[in-house]
């Protein structure tokens, strides 16, 4: 991805992420897919295509692969602490290491796990804070390589474009066809 396709974004042509995502799919679908893999010997496309059928995850189970957790002794008073933030939880857990799990951008809903359970939600009683302070956007640190002054990616893009409009079988649209709208 760095060698072959950031090397080649003009950061100044580039309006939007829509513009930079549409330049990608047609990179990753025209030329990555394609390319023959040096240590597998074949396309990525088809290797990946040779496990089909894939599982699909869940919102749900997205929700929870990407959520965080931390470990808190429940004080007398039945509240917990969490990056300055306290938050009330269950009576019958005070005394008792718990879990809070969480999602890292929004420290306002945590939910309490005791011995690997769910015990319900810990309620906000004092917020200082509403973002981990780990759970940063993403930025780029990598060093852009100089132009070529060629538009490749825009190339690509043509190229995946004009693909694209060759595989749509635009008689089917047409009434009174075979296939067509009736």
């Amino acid at each position: 991805m760095r060698d072959q396709f950031l090397v080649e974004v003009d950061s100044e042509e580039i309006t939007d992420l829509a513009e930079l995502n549409r330049l990608f799919t047609a990179w990753t679908e025209t030329v990555y897919h394609r390319r023959i893999h040096s240590e597998t010997g074949q396309p990525p496309i088809d290797r990946w295509l040779a496990g089909a059928p894939f599982p699909q995850p869940t919102p749900a189970q997205l929700r929870e692969a990407f959520r965080w957790g931390e470990h808190r002794t429940v004080t007398k008073t039945a509240t917990v602490s969490l990056l300055g933030n306290t938050y009330n939880v269950d009576p019958a857990l005070v005394g008792r290491k718990v879990e809070l799990v969480f999602d890292p951008f929004d420290l306002t809903e945590i939910e309490v796990r005791f011995q690997n359970r769910p015990f319900g939600l810990a309620v906000p009683h004092q917020m200082a804070r509403h973002a981990h302070p780990k759970a940063r956007p993403e930025t780029s640190t990598a060093e852009l390589q100089p132009a070529t002054g060629i538009d490749y990616l825009r190339l690509i893009d043509t190229a995946r474009t004009t693909e694209l409009g060759r595989q749509i079988n635009y008689t089917a649209f047409l009434p009174d066809q075979p296939g067509g709208e009736q």
